[in-house]
């Protein structure tokens, strides 16, 4: 024989914890129903009679009127515009976050670590870049706002959005493959 373990919480619903035997519940090692007075053991015949089972939906509604079958459709493919890509080779990322937080960026704009942005020497402002992580495989295209890296070993500084989306925030930093994507 089975017993169920129902508790009452503080919203006064009752909520199903386990299936437990009987031995269990009132075994010589006095289990859960026991040890805590919240629970109170129910036959397999009260659960039933208090939770309805859901094994059959009800059959589904006849569309009438103006009604569109949403399975017929077929949703509009995006294209997305194919960019030509230059390799900048590969290089050591870093990323910077919230000490910057809201601070002016180099062409004047706010630094929002959330964003998916990057810091770079000589790029343009505003220049596309895929980053890869060759350790994953994950790549993020991210435009250039800023100057940087002052790390003499980095080559790119990422968001904190852009290195996390390529697994860099943990390590702090990695070697990726950088391109410049031009429309």
């Amino acid at each position: 024989m089975q017993r169920v373990l129902i508790k009452k919480s503080a919203a006064g619903r009752f909520i199903a914890a386990s299936l437990v035997t009987a031995l269990t519940v009132c075994g010589s090692l006095g289990g859960p129903a026991m040890a805590d007075p919240g629970f109170s053991p129910v036959s397999d015949e009260i659960f039933e009679d208090r939770f309805a089972r859901f094994e059959d939906l009800p059959p589904a509604p006849d569309p009438s009127g103006n009604v569109v079958d949403l399975t017929q459709i077929d949703p509009p493919l995006e294209i997305e515009e194919a960019k030509d890509a230059r390799s900048l080779g590969s290089g050591v990322a870093s990323y910077y976050g919230r000490r910057f937080h809201g601070r002016k960026t180099a062409n004047g704009e706010r630094f929002n670590m959330n964003a998916l942005t990057a810091a770079h020497r000589t790029l343009p402002f505003g220049t596309e870049v895929r980053v890869t992580n060759p350790r994953n495989g994950k790549s993020v295209t991210v435009r250039i706002n800023d100057r940087g890296p002052f790390a003499r070993s980095r080559t790119i500084d990422l968001s904190r959005a852009a290195a996390t989306e390529i697994g860099l925030i943990k390590r702090g930093h990695g070697t990726v493959e950088l391109e410049v994507l031009n429309p």
